[in-house]
């Protein structure tokens, strides 16, 4: 990244910030500086990885342990969206992390969000195009809508154990780029199937991935969706779950 030296000690300004508020259901900056042109950050160590490294050796995550995935991922949105009126633009597996104990927080949120603000505002290209909703690849304003189009993609892949745009195992290598970015535009979002999966889940992952902006549920409308509401009462430990893997430094990527 070529970005002029003023704007990176003016990250590193807004990070110490942030050290200052903090949410179970992010990940916890503890330090920030700035030295010979580079920004580090001491972050909160997350054991287990991220949902990514999670998903690379279950394969896929069932419903009971996506709920509780969900939920935590929508209340450090809420805590975004609703108390810090930050969009994250870069939700994706590998900003999902996880600890031994099942907490599941959003990291990234700060750099990415500031970068963009430093950049010039709410049009700009931060993020991976893969999770991107429609209306950020069409270069068109978008909001913290698209975040939840993000989510929507990422809980759905947790759960088919592949990207949504790829149509099958066979065809793991998916689509090429230009394919995907046209996809994602003009294509029919994806869906969960629903001979495999509970109606709850099906509404839950339509509801974050409609085309149409204004047609997606926040995050707060999430929290009491039937698909967070039917596990929330079932007493599941993701804990148990990430406890019985591979810590992601112990097997080869």
């Amino acid at each position: 990244m070529n970005i002029q030296e003023e704007i990176r000690k003016q990250i590193v300004q807004e990070l110490k910030i942030n050290q200052a508020s903090q949410c179970p259901f992010v990940v916890v900056c503890y330090h920030s500086f700035y030295h010979n042109g580079a920004i580090s950050l001491v972050l909160e160590y997350m054991d287990r990885g991220s949902l990514a490294d999670v998903v690379r050796q279950v394969k896929t995550i069932l419903e009971p342990y996506l709920a509780v995935v969900c939920k935590q991922v929508l209340q450090g949105l809420v805590y975004l969206h609703n108390e810090r009126h930050v969009i994250h633009r870069d939700i994706k597996p590998s900003n999902l992390l996880v600890n031994h104990k099942g907490e599941v927080k959003i990291t990234d949120f700060g750099v990415s969000a500031m970068l963009a603000s430093s950049m010039g505002q709410r049009d700009t290209f931060v993020g991976t195009y893969n999770y991107m909703s429609p209306e950020r690849i069409s270069g068109e304003k978008y909001d913290y809508s698209s975040d939840i189009w993000s989510l929507g993609l990422v809980v759905l892949e947790c759960a088919i154990g592949r990207f949504p745009y790829i149509q099958s195992e066979d065809q793991q290598s998916g689509p090429t780029f230009y394919e995907l970015l046209d996809a994602i535009v003009r294509s029919p979002p994806p869906s969960a199937p629903p001979d495999q999966f509970s109606p709850e889940f099906c509404s839950f992952v339509s509801a974050c991935i409609q085309k149409n902006p204004q047609d997606r549920a926040s995050s707060l409308d999430l929290l009491s969706h039937p698909f967070i509401k039917k596990f929330e009462d079932k007493d599941i430990d993701l804990g148990i779950l990430v406890g019985s893997l591979e810590p992601p430094v112990n097997y080869p990527r």
